[in-house]
């Protein structure tokens, strides 16, 4: 396929054209230091920020409390007079160490206090053992046999003579007429249990 001469002036028109707008851009985007804009910005001071300034009002006292910070700005040059200017500030705080968590030191007292004890009242008394929960109400008597008796805990009745254990924890010591002697084998507690009817 051939080119004709008038389409061949186009192709080649159109890439020096292409190539001189890489040229500006390049130009313009690798050269800021050339720009009105970058050197204002560079040169234009700012005043404290709001957080320095809530420092001083706490009490933290500067030499350089007229220091001027700089816009922050793109331009990637060391700038040497504000670099000096931060070398030479000088913290002077209200004396507080912030490494510790209590500031102030605990006062001393001036004389000393009572050391009086109170009276030792003897060595301390045992508590006193639970009571026994089981309540007596009825004999189970059989000719020829030894007397037994209903003995109940809650909702739970058992039958027990003299000698035997009820509930793995009370031994029945004496039956007679109208009361039994149970013994807590947990707590050695002896107590009598009256009849109780209803």
């Amino acid at each position: 396929m051939k080119i004709g001469a008038d389409s061949r002036t186009k192709v080649i028109s159109a890439l020096v054209l292409a190539g001189l707008a890489i040229i500006i851009v390049a130009n313009a985007l690798f050269s800021n230091s050339g720009s009105p804009a970058s050197a204002n910005t560079t040169q234009a001071p700012a005043t404290l920020p709001p957080a320095s300034r809530l420092s001083h009002r706490r009490g933290a006292t500067s030499p350089a409390k007229n220091a001027r910070v700089a816009a922050p700005t793109l331009d990637p040059t060391l700038q040497l007079n504000l670099l000096k200017q931060s070398e030479e500030t000088k913290y002077a705080g209200s004396g507080r160490n912030i490494f510790v968590a209590q500031a102030e030191p605990i006062p001393r007292p001036i004389a000393p206090g009572p050391t009086d004890t109170p009276p030792n009242p003897g060595p301390a008394q045992p508590p006193a053992p639970p009571p026994i929960n089981l309540k007596f109400f009825g004999f189970a008597n059989k000719p020829g046999q030894p007397k037994k008796v209903f003995l109940s805990q809650g909702e739970d009745i058992f039958i027990a003579g003299e000698g035997d254990i009820v509930n793995r924890r009370y031994r029945v010591l004496h039956i007679g007429p109208a009361s039994v002697e149970v013994e807590d084998v947990l707590n050695n507690n002896t107590q009598s249990l009256p009849l109780t009817l209803g």
